[in-house]
């Protein structure tokens, strides 16, 4: 495949060879990981249970009493939610306990400090 090491715009505006060709390969790598965690984090409720899960660990039953939602859609959450590698469970007795892993900390975090700036900019 040829790749075009300039860009059409008028002048004054120029890209560098290299810039162009790099805007080129990135525009081409696979973003499909990032896209799905976008995917997972664009419905409310799974945002819902990853900070209900920033305060603590919980039982789906917990999660059952206080979101109102049947155990089948939590569960349904909570799968999209561990394949994303953002919660994981252990058993506990009779008990299934979901809990944040680091990289869902870290990334939700990131997310809510990254908001509370721009709102802050905004004010």
């Amino acid at each position: 495949m040829k790749v075009e090491t300039t860009a059409e715009c008028p002048e004054p505006y120029i890209l560098p060879n290299d810039v162009t060709l790099k805007v080129h390969e990135t525009i081409q790598e696979d973003v499909g990981p990032l896209a799905s965690i976008f995917k997972v984090l664009s419905d409310p409720v799974r945002i819902h249970i990853l900070r209900a899960l920033e305060v603590s660990e919980l039982c789906v039953c917990v999660l059952v009493e206080i979101t109102d939602y049947k155990h089948s859609a939590l569960s349904y959450h909570l799968k999209l939610l561990k394949d994303a590698n953002l919660v994981e469970s252990k058993r506990e007795r009779n008990f299934q306990t979901y809990y944040l892993t680091g990289f869902g900390r870290s990334l939700l975090q990131t997310i809510e400090y990254s908001i509370n700036e721009r709102f802050q900019k905004e004010l």
